[in-house]
């Protein structure tokens, strides 16, 4: 039995593992989903203070709260971030790193490092004209989202803090990662954010990579094949 932990992604929170979480657990897991400050059920305590250190320490908390160890900690998207700096301050208790379709970001590097210049700049200005300067609204779900999903979380999505985007991560144990695996979905956006990710992975030394038959967010649209997926990943 393995015991995951998420990292969900931006604009996004703990509901949005609500398909995944009976699949694991009916393959013998554990799996806790908590939600980042400001973001669904804890939206109410959004701010202009909340930074992906914040959201670290929201993980981190659960980690310490719940005595949590030999985890296999999974960071999607924006949670790829989050992860990476999970990992960093509590390395004795993970046993393996999983991104999903997600950022991976070095020592110094914020999540806008690791968009193209255009994409960066267009969602600064979104935050300038629509977010009073500090909040972003959420990107467009994939297309391949079904109505009955797209009526399930459109309404529970919220504006997330840019400080989550522009904050630069800082790590302190980045020469000794745990084992990671890489995700990626195989069904791109037009864009393509995280091809890059897969294309330095494929062959990289301490990675194995895998590849979804899914669009960005298969916990929505693909969460059998995810589920099973993430089940071969923990053996």
């Amino acid at each position: 039995m393995a015991t995951f932990l998420i990292c969900h992604g931006a604009w996004s929170a703990g509901w949005a593992w609500k398909k995944v979480r009976p699949l694991l657990r009916a393959a013998g897991h554990e799996i806790f989903t908590p939600t980042y400050t400001g973001l669904g059920e804890r939206a109410h305590l959004s701010s202009r203070s909340i930074s992906l250190d914040t959201h670290i320490a929201d993980v981190l908390g659960v980690i310490e709260c719940e005595d949590l160890t030999d985890i296999v900690l999974v960071g999607h998207s924006y949670g790829g971030m989050v992860a990476t700096g999970v990992a960093d301050r509590a390395r004795n208790r993970i046993a393996k790193l999983v991104y999903l379709d997600a950022f991976v970001p070095e020592n110094g590097q914020s999540l806008f490092d690791l968009l193209p210049a255009q994409a960066r700049a267009g969602r600064r200005d979104a935050s300038v004209t629509q977010g009073d300067g500090w909040l972003l609204p959420p990107n467009p779900s994939p297309p391949d989202t079904s109505p009955e999903d797209m009526a399930w979380i459109t309404p529970r999505r919220r504006w997330q803090p840019i400080a989550c985007f522009t904050q630069p991560i800082a790590l302190k144990n980045a020469d000794t990662p745990p084992p990671r695996t890489y995700i990626y979905c195989a069904r791109i956006a037009p864009d393509d954010t995280f091809g890059q990710f897969a294309r330095r992975f494929r062959s990289g030394a301490g990675w194995q990579l895998f590849e979804i038959d899914a669009s960005h967010s298969p916990n929505v649209t693909a969460p059998e094949a995810l589920a099973s997926m993430l089940d071969q990943v923990a053996k």
